[in-house]
C-alpha cells in the first residue's frame, strides 16, 4: 500500500464519511478506530507515524484523552497525511507533492531557533492557529486554548530572534493579486477592531477577528511586490495583537499567547520594531497578571533594546510602566518610582499626531491610571503608606477620561473603591462601588470582573453595613451573571 500511496492510509479510506466526519469534529477516539478498521493499521503504526507513544494513542481510543494540542494534530495529519483542511490546518507542505514517498519514520526533532522568524514560517503559523481556532467547536477550543501559558526561559528562549534582522522568503508562490489599497482598508479594519476591543473589552468579536487574519495569511501565501507584502504583515500583527488582547481578556491564557508569539513574528517580517515592542509590552502585561514579575521584566528590557531611542515618546513611556507595574509586584518601590518617573518623562516630549494609531491611548490620563493602579497594588500591603496617593492617581485618571473609555473606565472605579475602603472610607468606597458596577455591566471584560471578584471580600463581616450589603448585591449579581 505504502508503495502506491502518499501516505499510509488508502485514498478511499480518507473519502469515508464516517472518517471524514470524525477528522472534522477533531474526535480523534473515533478517527483511530476507524483507521484501524478500515486501513489496516495497528495501533503501534499509527503511534509510530504520528510520533506517538503506543499508551498515548490507547488513551487517545479509549476515550481518557482528548486531543487538543495544536503540535499533535499536526502530527496526526503529517503523519498519516491527512490533508489539512479536513483537520482545520493550512495544507500541510507535503501536499504539494502528492507522489512523495512517506518519509522514514524518525524521532521527533525540535525545529532550528531561527525558523519561527523567517517570513514564511509566520505565514503558516498564522493558517495553522487560525484555521484550528476557527474551526474547531466552542468547547473544543476553549480546552485546546485556555492552558497554562508558557513561561520562563521557554519563552524567553523562544523570541530572542526577534533582534535579528529580518530575512525575505524565496518559497515558490502563487502570483498576487492584493494591492495598496486593499492593504489600506485591511489596516482600516483592524483598526476598528482594536477600537472595539478597547471600548467593550471580552471576547465578542474575537471569532471575527481571527477570521481577517486568516483571510491576511492567505494573501500573504501568494507572491506580493515587496512594499504590499511588508504591509500584509504589518496589518496581521495588528489583527494578531487584537487578537491576543481579546483572548487574554477573556481568561484564554495559552491562546493569548499563541496570537502574542504571532503578532511579534508577524512585525518582525513586517520590519514593524516599534508594534513589535508594543507586543511584547502586552506579553510582559500577561505575566504581570499571572505573578510572573521577573518574566515580565525580562521581556519589557528586550522590547527596549529591541527599539531604543528609534520608539516614539508614548512607546517609551508605556514600556517604562510595564517596568515599573514589574518592580512594585516585586517591593521593589524606589525602582517603581524611578519608573514611574521616567514615564512622565518621556510622555511630557510626546507630539500630537506624531505616534502610530495603535499607541495614541496613551495620555497623561493612561498614564495616571496605570500608575494608580500600581500604587494601589503596593498599598495592598501598605495602606497607611500608598493608598491615598493611588486614590488621588486613580482620581486624575477619571477626571480626564469618560464612560467612554468602557474597561480602563471600569477598571479605575474598581480601584478607587479599593483604594477608599483600605484608607476606611466606607461611604467613598460603596458610592464608588455602585459607579463600578455600572460600569462593569457595560462592558464584556472578564478582567474586569476578576477585578470586581477582587472587590467582594471587602463587603463581606459581621460588621458590614446595609449600605454595604446593598453593595455586596450588586457586585454578586454582576459575578454571576
Amino acid at each position: 500500500m505504502e508503495a502506491t500511496t502518499p501516505g499510509p492510509l488508502a485514498p478511499e479510506v480518507l473519502e469515508r464519511d464516517d472518517v471524514r466526519r470524525a477528522l472534522a469534529e477533531h474526535d480523534f477516539s473515533a478517527a483511530f478506530s476507524l483507521i484501524k478498521k478500515w486501513g489496516g493499521l495497528s495501533q503501534n503504526r499509527i503511534a509510530a507515524v504520528c510520533h506517538l507513544t503506543p499508551g498515548k494513542v490507547s488513551t487517545i481510543i479509549n476515550g481518557q484523552h482528548q486531543v487538543t494540542s495544536f503540535d499533535v494534530i499536526r502530527r496526526i495529519a503529517d503523519g498519516l497525511r491527512i490533508p489539512g483542511h479536513m483537520v482545520g490546518l493550512a495544507d500541510r507542505p507535503w501536499e504539494s507533492r502528492p507522489s512523495a514517498p512517506d518519509p522514514p519514520i524518525q524521532p521527533a526533532t525540535r525545529p532550528s531557533d531561527d525558523a519561527p522568524w523567517q517570513p514564511d514560517a509566520a505565514v503558516g503559523l498564522a493558517a495553522d492557529l487560525t484555521r484550528s481556532d476557527l474551526v474547531m467547536d466552542r468547547r473544543a477550543a476553549t480546552r485546546a486554548l485556555a492552558g497554562a501559558a508558557l513561561t520562563g526561559g521557554a519563552l524567553l528562549d523562544s523570541i530572542e530572534g526577534w533582534l535579528q534582522p529580518t530575512s525575505s522568503a524565496d518559497t515558490a508562490r502563487r502570483p498576487g493579486r492584493v494591492g495598496q489599497r486593499e492593504v489600506s482598508e485591511l489596516e482600516t479594519t483592524a483598526r476598528a477592531f482594536r477600537a472595539w476591543d478597547h471600548k467593550f473589552g471580552g471576547g465578542l468579536r474575537r471569532k471575527a477577528v481571527v477570521g481577517q487574519l486568516n483571510e491576511v495569511a492567505w494573501h500573504l501565501q501568494e507572491h506580493q511586490a515587496p512594499d504590499v507584502e511588508r504591509g500584509l504583515f504589518r496589518v496581521m500583527a495588528q489583527l494578531g495583537g487584537t487578537a491576543a488582547t481579546m483572548a487574554w481578556d477573556s481568561g484564554l491564557q495559552k491562546a493569548a499567547q499563541s496570537y502574542y508569539l504571532l503578532a511579534l513574528r508577524a512585525a518582525h517580517a513586517g520590519g514593524d520594531a516599534a508594534f513589535g515592542a508594543n507586543v511584547l509590552a502586552g506579553m510582559a502585561r500577561q505575566m504581570l497578571y499571572t505573578n510572573r514579575p521577573h518574566d515580565a521584566l525580562e521581556l519589557v528590557h528586550l522590547a527596549q533594546k529591541g527599539t531604543g531611542q528609534a520608539a516614539g515618546a508614548r512607546l517609551r513611556a508605556m514600556l517604562h510602566t510595564r517596568e515599573a507595574w514589574a518592580y512594585a509586584a516585586m517591593g521593589r518601590s524606589a525602582a517603581f518610582r524611578r519608573a514611574t518617573s521616567e514615564a512622565a518623562d518621556a510622555l511630557a516630549d510626546a507630539a500630537p499626531g506624531e505616534d502610530p494609531y495603535w499607541i495614541a491611548y496613551f495620555d497623561e490620563s493612561e498614564l495616571a491610571g496605570v500608575t494608580g493602579g500600581r500604587l494601589l497594588d503596593l498599598a495592598r500591603t501598605d495602606p497607611q503608606q500608598h493608598a491615598e496617593a493611588a486614590a488621588a492617581s486613580i482620581r486624575a485618571a477619571l477626571t480626564n477620561r469618560s464612560a467612554e473609555a468602557g474597561r480602563s473606565y471600569a477598571l479605575d472605579l474598581i480601584g478607587l473603591a479599593e483604594c477608599h475602603f483600605l484608607m476606611g472610607d466606607v461611604k467613598c468606597a460603596v458610592d464608588h462601588t455602585h459607579r463600578a458596577v455600572d460600569a462593569a455591566g457595560r462592558t464584556r471584560s472578564n478582567r474586569v470582573r476578576a477585578q470586581l471578584g477582587q472587590l467582594y471580600p471587602y463587603t463581606v463581616g459581621h460588621s458590614a453595613s446595609r449600605t454595604v450589603g446593598e453593595a455586596r448585591a450588586r457586585i454578586r449579581e454582576v459575578l454571576s451573571s
